[in-house]
Formats: C-alpha cells, structure tokens, sequence
C-alpha cells in the first residue's frame, strides 16, 4: 500500500473538473421521487443510508470510486483490522473494530492474542453487571445498587453517555431497565455536587474511567466522590469499580471492587464498545443488551469493507464528504437526528470527527496544502428549527447537513392531535426540511426568499434498538476512518488536547509559589483569582 496526500492523486484533478457540476446541481429539477427511492444504499441493522439531496451525479460518483480505489481505502481498512500499526503519531495499533467481533487475522501483541482479551474483559464485566442485577454485589451498608454513575472526561464521558440517553426510552418500554445510569464529567465542582445530590448514595455504584490513571479532571471528581460517600459512612472500595489500563495505578487495586481493562490500541472516543461504555450499558441495561449493540456495531464494519461506493454506505458517506470539503468548500457539516434519544449523539460526534481529523499534517508530520476535518455541530429536530436553522436556511454559508430519522417512536407512547399522532408530525417536519434546504423557494420578498441549494444526506430506519444504535456508531467511526485515510492523516491520535494540559499544569504549580514563566498566563491567573 501507498500513502499519499491525495491531491497529488489522478483521482484528485479529475474531481476538480467536476466541480462545476457540483456548483451548478439543479436540486429542483433533479431531486425527483425517481431520484430519491434509488438513490439508496443499505447499511446494517434496518439503516439505509439515502444520498438523494446531495449535490452528486453519475460522474462524481464514478470518480469518487476512482478516488477510494486509487488512495486504496478498503485495503487500508482490512490492514488496521489486521493489526497493522495505524496510529503513526503513538506507533500504535487501532483496534476498537476488534471490540465488537473478528473481522480478519487474529491480532498478537507480544504474545497476546487480543481479541481473546477484549472478550474475556467482555465477559468479567457482563458476569459483574449480571451479579449486580442479582443483588450478590452490594454497598457497604448491604444495600442492593439501584444507580451507577460514570466518572469519565471526553471519550470516557461522551459516547457512553450518548449511548445510554439513546437506549433509556427504548429499555424502558421493553423492560430492560436495571440501574438508572448518571455521569460525571467537568471538573467544575457544581457537576459533581449535582450528581452526588441526586443520589442515595448507599445504592450508589461509581464507574471510574481513565485509560491512564492519571486524568486531572477524572481523579479530581473521584476525590470529590470518595469524600461524599466518607462523609455518609460509606466506605468508597465497597462503591467503585475502576476502567483501565492493566499498566495505570487503578489497575489491580483495592479501593476498588474490580477493575476492568482497556489498553492502548482502543482510542477514548473510539472506546463506547469497550469496558468504557460496557461496564455503565451493562448494568443500566444488562449484558445482552450491550451485546446486542455490539452485534450492530458489527455488522456495519463488515459492510463496510465493500469495496463498491454504492454498496457501502460508510465509504459513500465519507467520500461525499470529502467532495463537499476539498472540492465544493463547505467547512460545515450538522448531525441534525429526528430522534430525541440521540440528544446527545451529535456531541459525540463532534468528539469523533473533529479530535480524529481536525489535523494539518499528514501521517509522516509534513504540511497539508488542503482543508481535513470539517466543524461538525448539531442538535435533535424538531428543536434545532427553533434554533439554528435560521442560518441553515437563509445564512451566507452552505452547510451540508446529516439527517438520522425512524419510521417509529422508541415507547409507542403517542397522541393524535389535529389528524396525526406526534411521530408522524416529526417526520414530516423531517421530510419538509430536506426537501426545503434542497429547493429553497423564490419571493418577491427576499427577506421570505430561500435559496435552496443546501445539500443533505439522510440515515433512516424503523426503529432505535440496540443493534441499531451499534450499526449508527460504527457508520460514522468507519467514515471518519475512511476520510482520515483519503486525507492521508493519523486519526488516532489527539495531540491537540496536550497543551492546554501542560499549561494548565504550570499554573497549578505557579500558584504554590513563583510565576509559570509566561506573564500573560500569569496575568490570567491573576485575573481569575489562581
């Protein structure tokens, strides 16, 4: 394999002859009811994955293909599954694919087999959430658990929470509820405080995530944590389980129940699939369930080593993508869901695709000459109408959009009101706005007038259920993977957090004595009364 930046790629000049194709797409002659029922491809787990309203015709498509074949993105894909050292940054392996089932080679690491080692932590902390369930593990006072709570920063925080807001209405309805989940993530002392005040803290179970051990805002919060339960009468080993590495000093140790591993081939925002979303869906939800959201996960990994664009919905995602980005110079790009249980799944993305691609060299740390990762943002229809679909609609920029919606509710719990039922209103604010944002509408009043010409992609389904919500989550993994391969980046790796953590560091040592050497940091202490 080669690795090359692409625009030294053929592929590359023959999308910049493209471009006027782009610019000038004629979505309200083109965007027809022919257009939008082929222009499909499925994904996993029910998904389908719908390109009607972007900006793309038959040659574009043929060169995009042309693209992902000549920057050989499906091989590079099966060598990272086969263990193929893909962070280039921390000369790392990357592995969370291997999380969710076997795809190629058994994977070694000096002597290792690890995929065998993701599935034995699977099972240890299924078996401990199954002991939970059953009251054989309880607080100190032997009361039986009825709340868990992550304590976790970033990758530990953002997709584990996203996954169980997304699950709660489902789980609720069909009886899986075990344990209410809660998280703690902001250093701010008023995050923990509002948790820990919300909790009976004698059926209180605490998940301490962090790979390292050595977290300044994870170990700050499990201080705040430990002291609250002290003060109750609790002792804290009997309320805390730790996620780890096998090498970071929560590992082993008994101030905790049990520790659970993770090592350094699985990147935090790649993590949801590992112990660090697993132990808190496990004993929210059980065991089975997270499974089942594995076997999702799973089945979009595979489909995504179809090597034909429009067989594959994550490369034909990802390659559009990168059209908007490099050739038609949108910046943007929102994660609007028509589903209120993905609240906070656009948050996660953002974590996902910005910290994996918001990069300016490219794999041997030499200079970019074109635009990587887009700015992603994003908010649950129908409120983000209410919000920022003003600029969507109407502002001087084109923001490419990314719409998540299904055919039913979660619960089943519905009303009708003036003909319809409330899920039916939400998919049809869903169906207006993207043909809305495609045709625009013209008016003598220009203030009413919209432009149209806003692209966007949509990913459907019947319902959100685990398998589905695992197949969502690898869609957008495997896309951003495959944008990082195009961009001929290192996706795995997030440099650009360490300064802020080492300035931040020379602050605190600043404050017991002397200066941090930089007199304006020095001079923001001062103002913020360090």
């Amino acid at each position: 394999m080669k690795y090359n930046n692409f625009d030294k790629l053929t592929a590359y000049k023959r999308l910049l002859d493209l471009v006027p194709r782009g610019k000038g797409f004629d979505f309200v002659s083109q965007l027809t009811a022919e257009r939008v029922r082929k222009a499909v491809v499925p994904l996993a787990a029910g998904f389908t994955y719908s390109w009607a309203a972007k900006a793309v015709d038959d040659p574009v498509i043929e060169a995009l293909q042309a693209l992902a074949d000549e920057q050989e993105l499906i091989e590079k894909y099966q060598a990272l599954i086969d263990g193929e050292t893909m962070n280039t940054g921390e000369n790392r392996k990357v592995l969370h694919h291997l999380l969710r089932g076997q795809l190629g080679k058994p994977v070694l690491h000096e002597g290792k087999n690890l995929g065998e080692f993701y599935a034995h932590e699977l099972d240890r902390f299924s078996a401990f959430a199954d002991a939970v369930h059953a009251g054989k593990i309880r607080g100190s006072t032997g009361k039986a658990f009825t709340t868990a709570v992550q304590i976790g920063i970033g990758g530990s925080d953002l997709g584990p929470r996203a996954l169980y807001l997304a699950l709660e209405n489902w789980a609720a309805a069909e009886g899986k509820g075990h344990l209410q989940a809660k998280f703690i993530s902001n250093v701010d002392p008023d995050d923990a405080s509002q948790i820990v005040a919300r909790c009976t803290l004698e059926e209180t179970i605490f998940v301490l995530v962090s790979k390292s051990g050595t977290t300044q805002e994870t170990l700050a919060n499990e201080l705040f944590v430990k002291d609250k339960l002290t003060k109750a009468g609790l002792d804290p080993s009997k309320h805390m389980v730790a996620v780890t590495s096998e090498t970071s000093p929560l590992a082993h140790n008994p101030a905790y129940l049990d520790s659970f591993y993770i090592d350094d081939f699985i990147g935090g925002r790649y993590s949801s699939t590992s112990a660090v979303g697993g132990v808190i869906l496990s004993l929210a939800f059980g065991p089975k369930v997270f499974k089942e959201l594995l076997a999702g996960a799973h089945k979009a990994d595979k489909n995504a080593l179809e090597p034909k664009v429009l067989a594959n919905a994550a490369l034909l995602d990802a390659l559009i993508g990168v059209w908007e980005r490099n050739f038609l110079g949108y910046p943007y790009t929102a994660v609007l869901p028509y589903s209120q249980a993905l609240s906070r799944f656009p948050a996660h993305l953002q974590q996902l695709d910005m910290e994996s691609n918001g990069k300016g060299v490219n794999r041997e740390g030499l200079p970019l000459a074109y635009s990587t990762g887009p700015v992603v943002f994003g908010e649950p229809g129908t409120n983000g109408q209410h919000s920022f679909y003003q600029l969507l609609h109407q502002g001087t920029d084109v923001v490419p959009l990314q719409f998540v919606g299904f055919i039913e509710s979660q619960r089943g719990d519905d009303v009708e009101v003036d003909g319809s039922v409330s899920q039916t209103k939400l998919k049809a604010n869903l169906a207006a706005q993207i043909v809305a944002f495609a045709k625009g509408k013209t008016d003598s009043n220009r203030n009413k007038e919209f432009l149209g010409g806003r692209p966007s992609s949509l990913i459907y389904g019947k319902r959100l259920t685990p398998q589905a919500l695992g197949a969502l989550l690898a869609h957008f993994e495997n896309k951003v993977m495959f944008q990082g391969f195009v961009w001929n980046i290192n996706s795995f790796d997030q440099e650009g957090v360490q300064l802020g953590k080492v300035l931040t560091k020379k602050v605190l040592a600043a404050k017991a004595g002397g200066n941090s050497g930089d007199s304006a940091l020095d001079a923001y202490s001062e103002i913020l009364g360090i």
